[in-house]
């Protein structure tokens, strides 16, 4: 896909990969949607905001209407709350699979006719090393980017005669708020990771492994982890 003079929405620009995205893709040429669930966040130069919330589908639809003229989507948006499966608060682990996986997959149906009305384009979808590796810290995470894995592997499939490609990123820990409880020296920069993800969307690739962890962990699927 060529991003220059692409028409691109980015879910959770505000900050983090997110914020790299939307700036790496204005400095491509492409138009930039900036969809978060506060808009008066975004000071991106360059960068629409649009209202959007992965937990009401009804800014998901209204978001669609507006940014009517999309190629690419990039579903970047996502929390992290680390509960437990067992003992975490319920609610929380909801949350994780609401955002993650039926939000997201709420954004692709909303924008996948919009995407194909304008001639195709594709979808970029933001995971996790911890969709293959899964972490007793993380279990809610762990089971809402497992999830989401699948979801890209069987949209993959759906959406390639109607001329829309999906590139699915994963990624160790990220330099993020996200990730603030990390190690600096165990995270990889995110602009790093945004400059791969989009040469990966430009190719037409359907993975985007960004860090040597992950590598390892794609490589490893089949052994006991």
């Amino acid at each position: 896909m060529e991003l220059e003079n692409a028409v691109a929405v980015v879910t959770g620009a505000n900050r983090g990969l997110g914020l790299r995205f939307a700036q790496q893709l204005v400095e491509r040429g492409a138009k930039v949607y900036g969809a978060v669930r506060r808009p008066e966040t975004i000071d991106i130069p360059g960068v629409v905001p649009v209202k959007f919330d992965l937990t009401d589908p009804a800014t998901i639809e209204e978001a669609a209407k507006i940014a009517s003229d999309a190629t690419l989507l990039v579903n970047n948006a996502g929390v992290s709350t680390r509960a437990p499966l067992l003992d975490g608060d319920f609610a929380d682990i909801r949350l994780e699979m609401e955002s993650h996986y039926f939000g997201t997959l709420s954004a692709i149906r909303a924008f996948v006719p919009v995407i194909e009305s304008n001639g195709g384009g594709a979808l970029l979808n933001v995971h996790s090393i911890l969709s293959w590796v899964h972490t007793l810290g993380s279990g809610s995470y762990n089971a809402a980017k497992a999830a989401a894995w699948a979801m890209s592997n069987s949209v993959r499939a759906q959406l390639a005669p109607r001329g829309i490609s999906v590139t699915a990123l994963y990624v160790g820990f990220m330099d993020t708020d996200m990730a603030s409880f990390v190690a600096p020296e165990d995270k990889i920069d995110p602009a790093e990771v945004a400059k791969m993800s989009l040469d990966g969307v430009a190719a037409g690739v359907a993975e985007v492994l960004a860090d040597e962890q992950t590598r390892w962990a794609k490589q490893n699927l089949s052994a006991a982890l």
